[in-house]
């Protein structure tokens, strides 16, 4: 009988969450990029996939034999699991309830999609004792309103509810009501040692934000913001913070969160766009990920070089919106 060959103990296991339509073609792109960039990651590629339920109206599942059986090719395993409060609702939901399905006691990465591997995702320092997440983020949330509270009375209010210590997680080197004193994250990507243990606070926390929240947050909006509100809760709950990890690496080197194509190609580097380029070209990937729309024009096409001929890298717009309305204004706008 052959002996099991025991789990490298630096090694973990990097998920996705893939559906049918455009996030199935980012999860391959997302796959490949992995093997090209960081060719001795030696842990699991999971795509969670949710099942079909009553909280989604049509088929959640990547129905498309050719993307399954290319995720497949690449190391990639298809990881089922249940959508129980979320689902079509709130899509962004399925980042916290996949989290279930995962191995337990097993260090995990997410990632959204829409994300590039450029760099050697093994010379990331993780210390998956101190979650951590995406700092690569604008002040989105909240909103605080004229007549107050102001966003210290607006995040104590969250940090009281769940009986956390809201003084140790302001950086005091922010001015007082700046939306960067407050711990916040994008929630395009984020790490800890047990799935299990993150997704369970996650969710509960998600829940009691969206079902029961404080009396302050009564003008605020929690669509799309609520998984980007409880994470830092969590992160913070668990021992973590914004300082974990060196910065320049995960959105830097290492990843990059492009979130639409026209927009990687307007203000991404050199090296994001040689990467895309790269890993979508071989003739197997290239048959699959030309039935999207935007990968087929952006990346077969071309458009994707036009729109990088309207901006100057270095003299960018400071506001995300104007990039994006240039990019409308010309008609190259696709996602």
């Amino acid at each position: 009988m052959a002996t099991a060959v025991p789990k490298n103990p630096k090694s973990f296991n990097v998920v996705v969450v893939g559906q049918r339509g455009r996030l199935a073609y980012e999860a391959l792109l997302f796959a490949a990029s992995l093997r090209h960039a960081s060719p001795d990651f030696d842990g699991r590629i999971i795509v969670a996939e949710p099942e079909p339920s009553p909280l989604w109206p049509n088929n959640p599942k990547i129905t498309r034999d050719e993307i399954r059986d290319a995720l497949t090719e690449l190391g990639a395993e298809i990881v089922p699991f249940e959508s129980r409060h979320f689902g079509a609702a709130y899509p962004y939901g399925n980042k916290i309830e996949m989290l279930r399905a995962l191995p337990e006691n097993e260090p995990f990465v997410f990632f959204d999609t829409d994300t590039l591997i450029t760099g050697d995702l093994c010379t990331v320092p993780f210390d998956f004792d101190r979650p951590s997440a995406s700092l690569r983020c604008e002040g989105t949330w909240p909103k605080p309103q004229l007549y107050g509270p102001g966003y210290t009375g607006l995040w104590k209010s969250l940090y009281d509810k769940f009986d956390l210590d809201f003084e140790s997680s302001l950086d005091l080197s922010q001015p007082d009501e700046f939306w960067k004193r407050y711990l916040y994250f994008n929630a395009g990507f984020f790490y800890y040692r047990c799935p299990r243990v993150f997704g369970e606070m996650y969710e509960r926390f998600a829940l009691a934000i969206r079902d029961t929240p404080p009396p302050e947050l009564c003008a605020q909006s929690f669509d799309p913001w609520l998984d980007q509100i409880a994470l830092p809760l969590v992160i913070h709950a668990l021992g973590g913070g914004r300082d974990a990890l060196p910065p320049g690496l995960i959105d830097g080197s290492v990843s990059c969160h492009y979130r639409v194509f026209p927009l990687l190609y307007a203000r991404e580097s050199d090296a994001v766009v040689n990467t895309l380029e790269t890993v979508a070209a071989p003739n197997k990937i290239k048959k699959v990920l030309k039935g999207h729309e935007p990968i087929k024009r952006m990346v077969y096409q071309g458009r994707g070089q036009k729109v990088r001929a309207l901006f100057d890298r270095d003299d960018l717009p400071k506001r995300e919106a104007q990039i994006r309305n240039r990019i409308k204004r010309e008609g190259f706008w696709m996602r």
